[in-house]
């Protein structure tokens, strides 16, 4: 793997100021990129471009509610102005704060409120970064657009209604984009992420709610933000410039498997077979 790979390019990450989104842009920022932090919260954008800045990268913080669209335009025109270009669009925002998740139930008792700013922020948001960045893509010969989606857009759950509708909706946004665009050099894909903590969500998570999710998994350990990362930079990257339309799970095979892995696998634990 080319560790300089976006050398040159510059790449936005909407919601980078925390998170999951913090993450990628520090990550497209060590394989070279210039990264716009675009973020709701202008401190925590500042923080993680002065950051970048601090360990030799090129960053640039930009306060950016993606819930509306003239602060798009702005962010975006600040952007061209700074930079003069855009190549990678990562529309990693999302509305999922803890007073979201609470309102965001199942749909007799989801909240009005909440499933519009999920629509508002998750669907909506990431459309209009696309309409307002492809034409400068395009202007720039092509360009990676990677939408940060979730494994609650393709299995049913017992919560999170709105949410799980908007990421559902940002699937098939990636595959419109990518097919109304390719052709002019534009990539779109979608990431399908499984459950990768942070040190602070780790911290907040109940242990019995995180072995239920681990028992889920293929993998011997939960996700980390650094292997979600990774993936966006490759996305981002001629590395995979025959991919596009695409929906890669990236969830430590979660969503690979029958439902009843889990309690099978005790079973055969427990019977010393796996004969059926």
């Amino acid at each position: 793997m080319n560790v300089r790979k976006l050398e040159g390019r510059v790449a936005i990450v909407t919601g980078g100021g925390s998170g999951l989104g913090e993450e990628c842009a520090r990550v497209l920022a060590l394989h070279g990129a210039r990264v716009v932090v675009a973020d709701i919260q202008a401190e925590s954008a500042e923080r993680v471009a002065a950051s970048i800045r601090d360990g030799g990268g090129d960053a640039l913080a930009v306060a950016c509610d993606v819930g509306a669209e003239p602060p798009i335009q702005a962010m975006v025109q600040q952007v061209i102005e700074h930079y003069g270009r855009i190549d990678i669009l990562h529309n990693n925002a999302a509305a999922l704060d803890t007073a979201q998740r609470h309102a965001d139930r199942d749909v007799v008792n989801v909240d009005i409120a909440a499933w519009d700013r999920a629509m508002d922020v998750n669907a909506r948001g990431a459309m209009l970064c696309c309409k307002h960045v492809v034409p400068h893509m395009l202007r720039g010969g092509g360009g990676s657009i990677i939408f940060a989606t979730s494994g609650f857009a393709a299995l049913g759950d017992i919560t999170l209604t709105a949410y799980a509708a908007s990421k559902a909706a940002m699937i098939a946004l990636a595959r419109s984009v990518a097919a109304q665009y390719g052709k002019q050099g534009i990539r779109s894909n979608a990431i399908m992420i499984g459950l990768a903590l942070t040190e602070k969500s780790a911290a907040h998570m109940p242990a019995e709610l995180k072995q239920i999710l681990l028992d889920q998994h293929l993998t011997p350990e939960l996700g980390r933000p650094r292997q979600i990362a990774d993936v966006v930079a490759f996305l981002a990257s001629d590395e995979s410039s025959f991919i596009t339309g695409a929906v890669i799970p990236v969830d430590g095979g979660w969503s690979s498997h029958s439902p009843a892995l889990a309690p099978m696998r005790a079973y055969f634990e427990k019977i010393g077979s796996n004969k059926l």
